[in-house]
C-alpha cells in the first residue's frame, strides 16, 4: 500500500494490522468551502490526497492501492481542526470540556483493477464517524495538557491515544477513527477492492 500521509498515528494503525506500505507525502492544499457538509469535506480532502501522489507513483503496481485520509473534529456544527498555538488549543479544549463531539474521517483507496498498465484507476471513497464525550475538565488539568505539547497537529487539539484519553467519558462508535483511520472501514474498502489480507498475514506473527 501507499500511504499518502505523514501520520505517525495513521501509521502505527497499519503497522498494527500487519499492513506493509510506503509513505508518500501529498501535495494537497486543504481548502474549506464553508458551504460542504463535514463528511462531505472530508472525503474531498481524502480523495484530495489520495489523487495528488499518482503521478509519482504510475504505473500503480496491481494490487497495491493507494490511501488518502482525512479526519476532523466536529463541534455543534463547526469543525475544531488542528491548534495554530497554545492559546488557540487551549480555547479548543474549553469548547470540548463536558461536551459531546464528533470524530469525521474520510478514506479513499485508488487501485488498479485490471492488468492493464495504462487503464484507468479504481476509486472508492467513504467516512466513518464517532461520537465522543468529554466529561467537565478542570481549567489547571487544560492547561497542564496544552503545556505538554501533545496538541500539536491533532485535529480537536488533542490525541486520544496519549494523555487525553483521561478526558474521556464515553465514545459511541469505532476507536480508531479518533486516532486518525477507522481500521474496521478501511478493512472493508480494502475487502472490495480485493486487496485483503495484506501478504504480511501469509507470515508467522
Amino acid at each position: 500500500m501507499y500511504l499518502a500521509s505523514k501520520s505517525p498515528r495513521r501509521k502505527a494503525l497499519l503497522d498494527s494490522i500487519g499492513i506493509d506500505y510506503e509513505v508518500v507525502v501529498p501535495e494537497y492544499e486543504e481548502e474549506d468551502s464553508g458551504v460542504e457538509l463535514p463528511a462531505e469535506l472530508v472525503e474531498r480532502h481524502s480523495r484530495g490526497k489520495a489523487w495528488s501522489v499518482v503521478s509519482r507513483l504510475r504505473p500503480l503496481p496491481e494490487g497495491r492501492p493507494i490511501l488518502g485520509v482525512d479526519t476532523m473534529v466536529v463541534m455543534g456544527g463547526r469543525a475544531v481542526g488542528k491548534a495554530g498555538d497554545a492559546e488557540e488549543a487551549l480555547a479548543f479544549l474549553r469548547l470540548l470540556s463536558g461536551r459531546t463531539h464528533l470524530v469525521y474521517s474520510g478514506v479513499t483507496l485508488l487501485w488498479r483493477g485490471s492488468g492493464d498498465p495504462e487503464a484507468p484507476l479504481e476509486e472508492q471513497t467513504e467516512h466513518a464517524v464517532t461520537e465522543v464525550h468529554f466529561a467537565p475538565i478542570p481549567g489547571e488539568e487544560l492547561e497542564l495538557y496544552v503545556a505538554s505539547g501533545e496538541w500539536r497537529g491533532k485535529a480537536g487539539a488533542y490525541a486520544i491515544q496519549e494523555r487525553a484519553a483521561a478526558f474521556v467519558e464515553s465514545i459511541r462508535g469505532d476507536y480508531t477513527n479518533i486516532v486518525g483511520l477507522p481500521l474496521p472501514l478501511l478493512v472493508r474498502m480494502l475487502r472490495q477492492a480485493g486487496c485483503w489480507p495484506p501478504a504480511g498475514w501469509l507470515q508467522p506473527a
